[in-house]
């Protein structure tokens, strides 16, 4: 049985520690307390990946128009 490898990194958008399996470096990846996506990578050995991730602000906006788009076409 093999056993999973992971690293800790902060979540950019909420700041949340998470644990993110290596396979999954340079993979875009979603945060499970505020659903953020962003590029996994190990941040001890490479800088931040060009895509920066969305502010705070934005990723406010971006809930509350989802939010709006399921209020007015429920399923």
């Amino acid at each position: 049985m093999s056993r999973a490898t992971f690293f800790m990194r902060g979540c950019p958008t909420c700041g949340r520690r998470l644990q993110i399996r290596v396979e999954h470096l340079g993979r875009m990846v979603r945060c499970k307390h505020c659903e953020a996506q962003f590029v996994a990578h190990d941040p001890s050995t490479s800088k931040e990946p060009a895509n920066q991730p969305l502010s705070l602000l934005d990723r406010a906006n971006q809930l509350l128009e989802s939010f709006d788009e399921l209020r007015d076409h429920p399923k």
